[in-house]
Order: structure tokens, then C-alpha cells, then sequence
């Protein structure tokens, strides 16, 4: 299910971004131990638009809050099964020697620069709020003071980016 950009802008600032802040405490107060939220929020964003994209979304708010707490879950899952370990142990570690070969070193090229395109193909505000975001790992207060803009819009911005990029990937998969 197709939708213009414009509807998706003003789906996502009347039906989505009107309960960020509710999100975020209820995030905080159900997860206290998850220690960043913004990206918590930006892939409940992202999942919230590719199932608004297949039509199984009835009640965006309801489906958000459902979204954002699997969001959670999976994160609390994944730390369950792959342990971080200190990046010094993991160089001292026998397994660091293996080495990718060549096709996984030419797959992985192919994905950065795949990645640098879609970025490059954004728009220049979501663009940049993407690499601030993303790429520098700065919160989404610290973007909208650099930049001057309201925290909703930098969350706008950055969930737009991210949808922008899976299309451009997903495009780019397609015609491979």
C-alpha cells in the first residue's frame, strides 16, 4: 500500500508524533535499564512505516507502543545471546584472526557504498540529521540544538531517513 509523502508526513505528525513524549517516559519507566531511547524510538518509527506501508496498521498509537516494547525485547534478547565483551579482549581473542574473505570484504564494500548513496540521495536536512544521528552518534537534543530545529522535528527528519534508505535499498536489490 502506496502512500504519497506528503500523507505520510501528515500521517506521522497527527497519528505518530503527537505521543513521542508519552512513548519516552513509558519507555524509561517500563525499560529503565536500556540506556538510549532515541534509537529505541527511531527503529519503533522505522517498523511503524514499513507496517503502515503492507496495511496492518489500524491504530498507529496502539501499534507503536506494541512496536516500540518488541523493539526492547529484541534488544534485551540479542545482549541475552551475543555478550559484549570489551573491544580489547575481543582483539586478544584467537577468532579475531580470522579474517573475511574476499567475497565478504567485496559484499560488504558493496553495502557501504550502497549506504553512502542512499544517504547522499536524501534530502539536506534529513541528511544531515541522519549523519549527526547515525553516523556520529549524537541524540536527537544535541542535533536540534546544533541545528536549531524542535527535538520532533530532528525524530521526523531521522525516521524519514531511515525509511528513505531501506526504499533505496530495497530498490537497489530488486534490479541487483
Amino acid at each position: 500500500m502506496s502512500h504519497p509523502k506528503s500523507d505520510d508526513q501528515r500521517w506521522f505528525a497527527e497519528e505518530v508524533q503527537p505521543h513521542e513524549s508519552t512513548l519516552r517516559a513509558w519507555l524509561r519507566s517500563r525499560f529503565p535499564s536500556l540506556t538510549d531511547t532515541d534509537d529505541l524510538v527511531q527503529e519503533s518509527y522505522a517498523r511503524l512505516f514499513r507496517a503502515r506501508e503492507s496495511g496492518r496498521v489500524m491504530n498507529a498509537k496502539n501499534y507503536l507502543f506494541a512496536t516500540a516494547r518488541n523493539a526492547a525485547l529484541d534488544i534485551f534478547r540479542h545482549e541475552k545471546v551475543i555478550p559484549m565483551r570489551p573491544l580489547a579482549e575481543i582483539e586478544a581473542s584467537p577468532v579475531s584472526d580470522n579474517k573475511p574473505d574476499a567475497a565478504e570484504t567485496a559484499s560488504h564494500d558493496d553495502e557501504l557504498a550502497m549506504l553512502a548513496e542512499a544517504i547522499q540521495a536524501l534530502p539536506e536536512r534529513c541528511r544531515e540529521v541522519v549523519v549527526l544521528r547515525k553516523l556520529h552518534g549524537l541524540s536527537q537534543k544535541q542535533i536540534a540544538e546544533k541545528l536549531g530545529i524542535s527535538e520532533n522535528t530532528v525524530a521526523a527528519q531521522a525516521s524519514l531517513g531511515v525509511r528513505r534508505c531501506m526504499e533505496y535499498f530495497r530498490e537497489r536489490r530488486i534490479k541487483k
